[in-house]
């Protein structure tokens, strides 16, 4: 495996033109490159972030693996081996291309993590574990909370803006697509759900990405802290999984935390079933000795 079998580009079209069929194999394991790649194509190249994305392919003449690095987040891997990862980071490396970090299936991820430290010295801390899951068969949580739940709309842009900042900052993101051009793209997909009180006051939100490759994947969920622990959350993901159900998606996906036992618990009540183990590394300083 030579570092020159990983064809890289700024092109989206050249990128999907190459892995677009690999990427729909397995659309549960790709629901990343599928959903950013779609967001890139209906929003703009520029919708994570001020710099170019770049995509990479691995061929040596079968399509193997695909890297998407959309700047300040740090690059997404699919699956693998080690030496596709140390083939990977070699050729980024000597591009010097500033790499923060991988995210992508646990060993994968973890492979190129070390890869990237042989190489460039850098040292590599995990970040955060993550499980994806698959919704099979849908339990709406009893007893529900009152109020009812409905799509976001222009009205809540503002609402949307702060929950969106305030998720990530509890999740510990760091960075992310700014919350004003997010909460434009939701509302014009109809892709936030709102759970409201009987008054009408909203108190949980959950997301849903536009389908593509008959994949959609919920995301974000959030609850304002002070509102957490009384089945909102766990109503507006079971809404928005109903409703992605009853428009004929085939896989409802989601990631979680595996730091945070709550949501992983209610997530499974709901009906989903773990899929694949992910994880988060990032980069930074130098290692020591290096």
């Amino acid at each position: 495996m030579r570092p020159e079998n990983w064809q890289l580009t700024h092109d989206l079209d050249e990128f999907l033109s190459r892995a677009g069929d690999f990427l729909r194999s397995r659309p549960a394991l790709h629901t990343v490159p599928l959903t950013v790649t779609d967001a890139l194509a209906r929003r703009g190249l520029d919708f994570y972030g001020g710099e170019a994305p770049l995509f990479g392919v691995l061929d040596d003449g079968t399509v193997r693996a695909a890297l998407l690095h959309t700047p300040p987040f740090p690059p997404h891997v699919t699956a693998l081996t080690p030496r596709e990862a140390d083939a990977l980071a070699t050729r980024l490396a000597d591009l010097g291309r500033p790499v923060s970090g991988v995210s992508g299936p646990r060993e994968s991820a973890e492979a190129f993590a070390a890869a990237w430290q042989r190489h460039t010295g850098t040292a590599a801390t995990l970040r955060q574990r993550q499980r994806l899951y698959r919704l099979t068969e849908l339990t709406v949580p009893q007893p529900a909370p009152a109020g009812r739940a409905r799509i976001a709309g222009t009205g809540d842009r503002e609402l949307l803006i702060r929950w969106k900042d305030a998720f990530d900052t509890d999740t510990g993101h760091g960075v992310g697509t700014d919350p004003a051009a997010w909460a434009d793209a939701r509302i014009a997909d109809g892709g936030i759900t709102l759970w409201e009180t009987p008054d009408g006051a909203p108190v949980s939100l959950a997301g849903v990405t536009p389908e593509t490759a008959g994949q959609v994947r919920v995301a974000p969920v959030y609850t304002p802290a002070g509102l957490r622990g009384r089945g909102y959350a766990g109503a507006a993901t079971a809404e928005v999984s109903r409703a992605a159900r009853a428009a004929g998606v085939q896989e409802i996906l989601l990631f979680t935390d595996l730091a945070n036992p709550t949501s992983n618990g209610l997530y499974q009540r709901i009906g989903y079933r773990p899929v694949a183990d992910f994880a988060v590394w990032g980069f930074s300083g130098r290692a020591t000795g290096a």
